[in-house]
């Protein structure tokens, strides 16, 4: 069974922002692996923090030389500054109990099978800002987590694209595709109308 690295929804209003990006990480400092950045094919960096669960895979089975497709949350204050959160590493053999030779993989080729592809992500999440000079969005993701000491429990996303002014407050589901340091609109679907209104 080949595991999908952005799985499944399993509730109608769930809230997400994840993606799959291949490149190679390269922390700021070996001693503290947790920061650096993820630099794509094209020499593009993207500022990253790996995060707790993916770290300990990190250590253990990562050659930092190699390229491979990272789990990310994305973050961004604008267009222009993307920010990654590593959830994992989507390695199919080597992670996994597949007895198969990972290097003689075809990865893209496994990708499509499952309907994503480098650089897609899935943001799930409240419209709440429509910007049609600048053709952006902003989509409010909000967590679940019943932690109480999360600073950043809600957060938003810019998005370049155009979506109507009539769609304000609507529960969307939208495909993206990340190009340099931005966050693009392939297409969307409405989940909800005024989610706002239902939830009060």
């Amino acid at each position: 069974m080949l595991k999908n690295p952005i799985p499944k929804v399993t509730n109608e209003l769930q809230y997400r922002a994840i993606g799959i990006v291949k490149g190679k990480f390269i922390p700021n400092d070996i001693e503290q692996l947790n920061r650096g950045y993820l630099t794509d094919n094209k020499g593009e960096k993207i500022e990253t923090v790996v995060l707790g669960k993916a770290l300990s895979l990190l250590k253990k089975h990562i050659d930092l030389k190699k390229s491979y497709f990272w789990i990310v949350y994305p973050k961004n204050k604008n267009t222009q500054s993307l920010h990654f959160q590593v959830a994992g590493i989507w390695d199919p053999f080597q992670l996994n109990d597949f007895p198969n030779d990972s290097s003689k993989t075809n990865f893209s080729k496994l990708l499509n099978e499952l309907d994503l592809k480098d650089n897609y992500f899935s943001v799930r999440g409240e419209l709440v800002f429509v910007n049609t000079q600048k053709k952006e969005v902003v989509i409010k993701i909000c967590s679940v987590s019943k932690l109480k000491n999360l600073k950043n429990k809600n957060f938003k996303l810019v998005i370049k694209g155009e979506l109507s002014h009539e769609l304000l407050n609507s529960f969307l589901s939208l495909d993206l595709i990340r190009d340099g340091n931005s966050l693009k609109l392939l297409n969307y679907e409405v989940i909800e109308k005024n989610l706002s209104k239902k939830l009060k």
